[in-house]
C-alpha cells in the first residue's frame, strides 16, 4: 500500500523549493515512463495505471490502482524489476497476478475488448531525498518534466509540464507524514493536486486542457453488509467521501480551472464537509484523533469568496434573462464592493491547504480498534436526524414570519439534514433512506429559490442607488417573495410525511 501526498510547485517556487530539498543529501535520477491502457480505456474507467519506466539504469514495471473507501493517501502499487529486453515490450500484467492490485488489473482487463498499447509517455528529472520525524521516514521526491500523449494538428505531441513534490510514507505514522507536508505548503506556498501523470496523458491524448467537476458519492464503509462499524471508522469514512469531492475540484480550480460547475461542486463539498465536522465531532472520543478548531474558519473562508463569484453568475445567467422577459431594462449589476474574485488565489491559500492536509490525515483508515459498533452509532445519528427534523417542522410552520436571517439558517439546517442523512444511509434500510432523501429535494430547491431571489434583491437594490432602471428589479422580486415563502412553508410541512428511515431495522 502505497501512501503519499503530492503537492503542485508554482514555479515562481520552484528554485526556493529544491533548494530547500538540497540542504540535505539528495539524488538526481531521470525516469523515462511509457504507459499503457487499451483503445476502449478500459485501465482508466476503473482507475488502474500500468507503467514501464527506466529508472537510471534499470527498468521497473508498476501497476497503481485507487482503493475505494480508503481515503485520500492510499494507492495500491506493485513493482516488478526487469532486465532490458522485457521492458521493451508490451507490459505483462501476469507478473501482477499475486498482489492486490493485481487483482484489479485483472478485474479492468477482463472487461475490455482490446489489446493493450502505449498511450503516454513522461520524461522527468527526480531529486529526493528522506525527512525524518521522530520514528517516521517519508521520501520527498520533486519531479521536473513533461508529459507526452496524443498529436497535436501539426503532427507533434502534445506535452504537459511537470511540477510537483510527491511524500511517501517510507514507514512510520500517519500523523508525521501529515506533520511534514504541511510544514511544506505553509513555507513555500504549495497546494494539493489530483492530476496524476496518467490523467494528464490521457487529457492530452482527447486535446482536453481542463478536467470535469465531481459530484458527491456516498461513504463506503469497510466489511461485509451488517458488520459492526464504529463511529471514528464512520467519521473516516464520511470525511472520505467528502474528501473524495472536494481534493479533485479544489486542485482543478487552483490550476485555473473557473468553469462554474466546478466551483459550485466545490462548495457543495465544503459544506458536506462541514456538516461533517459539525454533526461527527462526538461520534470519535478521545484517544481518538479530533477535529481541528483551524479547519472550519478555513473551510468557511473558501466556501463564502467562491459564493461571491457564484451569487454574480446568478444574476447574470439566471436572474437577468427573466427579468428581461418580464420587461426590464438593461441593468448595470455592480459587484457588491467587492473585487473579482481570484478563484485560484482563493482555492490556493495556505489555510485551507492545510485544512484539507489535516484532514486527510484524519480520514486514513488505521489499525487500531476503536470501542463501539453500530449501535450505538445508529443511536446517535438518529438523535441528530430526528432534531433536525422536528427543527425544521417546527420553525416551517411559520416560515413566512421569520427574519430573513432566520429563514437562511432554516435552509442550512435542511442541508445539514440532506448530508447527515446520505452519510447515515449505509447503515440504515436502503430503500426507506432513499425514499425520504429524495423527498427533501422539493424543499431544498424551494430554500434555495427563496434564497436566491433574496440575494438577487439585495444586489440590485445596490444598483438602484447609481441606475433608477434596478427598481424595476426590486419591485419584480418584492412581489415575489409572498409567493415564493409560501410554498418553502407547504415544502416544509411535507417533511412530516418522511418515513423516518433511522427509525428502520436494516443496515448496507
Amino acid at each position: 500500500m502505497e501512501i503519499e501526498f503530492k503537492l503542485a510547485v508554482p514555479a515562481e517556487r520552484l528554485e526556493e523549493v529544491e533548494q530547500a530539498l538540497r540542504a540535505q543529501k539528495t539524488s538526481r535520477t531521470r525516469l523515462q515512463a511509457r504507459y499503457f491502457d487499451t483503445a476502449d480505456a478500459a485501465l482508466a474507467r476503473h482507475g488502474v495505471v500500468l507503467r514501464l519506466r527506466k529508472e537510471g539504469t534499470h527498468w521497473v514495471q508498476t501497476a497503481k490502482a485507487v482503493v475505494e473507501g480508503q481515503g485520500a493517501l492510499h494507492r495500491l502499487e506493485h513493482n516488478v524489476t526487469l532486465d532490458g529486453r522485457a521492458a521493451k515490450a508490451v507490459p505483462d500484467p501476469l507478473r501482477h497476478a499475486d498482489s492486490p492490485v493485481g487483482k484489479l488489473l485483472g478485474k479492468a482487463l477482463g472487461d475490455a475488448a482490446c489489446p493493450l498499447g502505449e498511450t503516454l509517455s513522461t520524461d522527468i528529472w527526480r531529486l529526493a531525498r528522506h525527512e525524518r520525524l521522530g520514528e517516521t521516514t517519508v521520501e520527498l521526491a520533486l519531479d521536473v518534466g513533461q508529459v507526452m500523449g496524443g498529436l497535436a494538428e501539426d503532427g507533434r505531441p502534445r506535452s504537459s509540464a511537470v511540477c510537483e513534490l510527491e511524500l511517501e510514507l517510507v514507514q512510520g505514522r500517519v500523523e508525521d507524514l501529515v506533520e511534514i507536508a504541511r510544514g511544506w505548503c505553509e513555507r513555500h506556498g504549495l497546494w494539493l493536486s489530483t492530476l496524476s501523470k496518467a490523467e494528464r496523458g490521457q487529457r492530452l491524448a482527447h486535446a482536453a486542457d481542463q478536467g470535469y467537476a465531481v459530484r458527491a458519492e456516498p461513504p463506503q464503509l469497510a466489511g461485509k453488509t451488517g458488520a459492526q462499524v464504529s463511529g471514528p471508522a464512520f467519521q473516516r469514512a464520511v470525511l472520505a467521501a467528502c474528501l473524495a469531492q472536494v481534493l479533485p475540484n479544489a486542485s482543478e480550480l487552483a490550476s485555473g480551472n473557473t468553469d462554474a460547475e466546478v466551483v459550485h461542486q466545490l462548495r457543495v463539498g465544503i459544506r458536506r464537509l462541514r456538516t461533517a465536522l459539525r454533526e461527527l465531532g462526538a461520534f470519535a472520543p478521545e484517544p481518538a484523533p479530533q477535529f481541528d478548531a483551524s479547519w472550519e474558519p478555513a473551510l468557511t473562508a473558501v466556501f463564502r469568496r467562491l459564493g461571491a463569484q457564484r451569487d454574480t453568475a446568478l444574476l447574470l445567467t439566471e436572474m437577468a434573462p427573466r427579468l428581461k422577459a418580464a420587461g426590464a431594462p438593461e441593468i448595470r449589476i455592480p459587484r457588491s464592493g467587492t473585487k473579482a474574485v481570484d478563484i485560484r488565489a482563493v482555492v490556493r491559500a495556505v489555510s485551507f491547504q492545510v485544512a484539507l492536509v489535516g484532514l486527510i490525515g484524519l480520514a486514513a483508515p488505521t489499525d487500531q480498534p476503536a470501542p463501539g459498533g453500530d449501535d450505538d452509532l445508529r443511536r446517535l445519528l438518529k438523535k441528530r436526524l430526528r432534531k433536525l427534523q422536528h427543527q425544521l417542522l417546527a420553525d416551517g410552520a411559520r416560515f413566512e414570519s421569520l427574519p430573513v436571517s432566520a429563514q437562511h439558517r432554516m435552509r442550512k439546517r435542511l442541508k445539514r439534514l440532506r448530508y447527515l442523512a446520505e452519510f447515515a444511509a449505509p447503515l440504515f434500510d436502503a430503500k426507506a433512506a432513499a425514499h425520504d432523501i429524495a423527498h427533501l429535494e422539493p424543499a431544498q430547491d424551494a430554500l434555495g429559490a427563496f434564497n436566491d431571489a433574496n440575494v438577487a434583491l439585495a444586489r440590485y437594490r445596490e444598483a438602484a442607488v447609481k441606475d433608477p432602471g434596478a427598481w424595476f428589479a426590486v419591485g419584480w422580486l418584492v412581489a415575489q417573495q409572498g409567493r415564493m415563502a409560501r410554498a418553502c412553508r407547504k415544502a416544509l410541512q411535507r417533511l412530516g410525511k418522511l418515513h423516518g428511515f433511522w427509525d428502520k431495522a436494516g443496515g448496507g
